[in-house]
């Protein structure tokens, strides 16, 4: 069986499914990679004999976004300090100290800005939900900012890779998965590049002589948001 039958195969509802899980993971606070799932379905989408609508991506990623940020809120406003140290232990390349200290660092002086703008960030988007709630971010502020920015990620997200491989389709016909290739790569690579200006920005805050403690302990007030 070929690639294209195995992916006709799939019903789309599984497809959607996939998205909501990770992406919801992903938002609680477990280093997930949400945005690849959502690109790799939003690419499914432009297959049109797949039948997986782009629509029903957009809601699922959002819908994954909105309700894990919201559990990710609550276990960080529960937690707090317990929960970073757990994360730090597990994911150690992820939710170390510099990491989590940059992360707070970032919502303390922006605030729910920081949460709408997170979500187009990796490493923020993990940590926007848990570190919210550690360091007592309003709910009714954080949900707000939270539902828009999922919104604008996953729809912006699926309509921008949904158009490309639509016109890849359009344009190479028969040789449409070398331009729906040639959007990944490019995507990928745009990645790392913001990656590795984030791992330079955790390593200057870092070596900061008054950097912040990395979360508050429960009970303190955010200075911002």
């Amino acid at each position: 069986m070929n690639v294209d039958a195995i992916l006709v195969a799939v019903p789309p509802v599984v497809v959607y499914l996939l998205v909501g899980l990770v992406v919801g993971l992903e938002s609680m606070g477990i280093p997930l990679p949400g945005e690849v799932v959502l690109v790799s379905a939003a690419l499914l989408s432009s297959r049109q004999e797949l039948n997986v609508s782009p629509q029903g991506v957009a809601l699922a990623a959002a819908a994954g976004a909105m309700i894990g940020d919201s559990i990710g809120f609550a276990v960080g406003h529960r937690f707090g300090d317990r929960l970073f140290a757990v994360l730090g232990r597990r994911f150690p390349r992820h939710a170390d100290d510099a990491h989590v200290a940059w992360a707070e660092h970032v919502f303390t002086r922006y605030g729910v800005l920081a949460v709408f703008f997170g979500r187009f960030i990796a490493l923020l988007r993990i940590f926007a939900g848990p570190l919210a709630g550690a360091l007592r971010m309003p709910y009714r502020r954080f949900l707000a900012a939270n539902v828009l920015g999922a919104l604008v990620w996953a729809g912006g997200t699926t309509f921008l890779i949904y158009s490309l491989g639509t016109l890849a389709e359009q344009w190479l016909q028969r040789f449409a998965w070398v331009g729906l290739a040639v959007a990944v790569v490019v995507g990928v690579l745009a990645s790392r590049l913001l990656h590795h200006r984030i791992e330079q920005a955790v390593e200057a805050h870092a070596a900061e002589p008054a950097a912040e403690t990395p979360y508050a302990a429960p009970g303190d007030t955010p200075t911002a948001g």
